[in-house]
């Protein structure tokens, strides 16, 4: 289902919405917990705010980042940009496994908190800066870095190419 999804809706606008939803979700949770004591229905609200939460991920930040890092990097440097990322992941899973039960006897019900200021972070900087890779290649989404970073009249190596060409 994930890949239909990513191939209709594009990489970037999926990734923006899981990044949207899991933030208003981490909001919902934070305001269930801190109004539980005060109205006993607000369990729900962090139930289903849990549940939203898990579905955004699955549907944006779980899938989306493997496939925007398989089409970030040329054949050469792509393994090494996956292993890396992975390594990332992975690391960064571990440390809010091991020390979530620490924040959260810290911060109380405000626990995510954290996280919603973390998404808010993450999703401001998709938007600035993670390109659309849906239907482009290498070169093009190489291009986009490119106009970035350079001044408007510097020349892309695709055209630099076409250039010595036709001499």
């Amino acid at each position: 289902l994930q890949v239909f999804l990513v191939e209709k809706t594009g990489r970037r606008s999926l990734f923006l919405a899981g990044l949207m939803g899991m933030l208003i979700s981490a909001v919902a949770m934070t305001v269930g917990l801190v109004l539980l004591s005060e109205f006993a229905w607000m369990s729900y609200v962090s139930m289903v705010a849990i549940f939203l939460f898990v579905i955004f991920f699955e549907v944006g930040p779980g899938p989306i980042p493997w496939f925007i890092v398989a089409e970030l990097f040329s054949q050469g440097p792509r393994p090494a940009a996956i292993a890396i990322a992975g390594f990332c992941n992975w690391t960064c899973n571990f440390i809010v496994g091991m020390c979530f039960q620490y924040i959260a006897d810290l911060c109380g019900p405000y626990v995510f908190v954290i996280f919603a200021a973390l998404l808010l972070v993450f999703f401001l900087f998709a938007y600035f800066r993670v390109p659309e890779t849906k239907g482009k290649s290498f070169e093009e989404i190489a291009a986009v870095f490119r106009r970035k970073k350079l001044p408007a009249k510097a020349m892309t190596e695709l055209e630099d190419l076409r250039g010595s060409e036709d001499a």
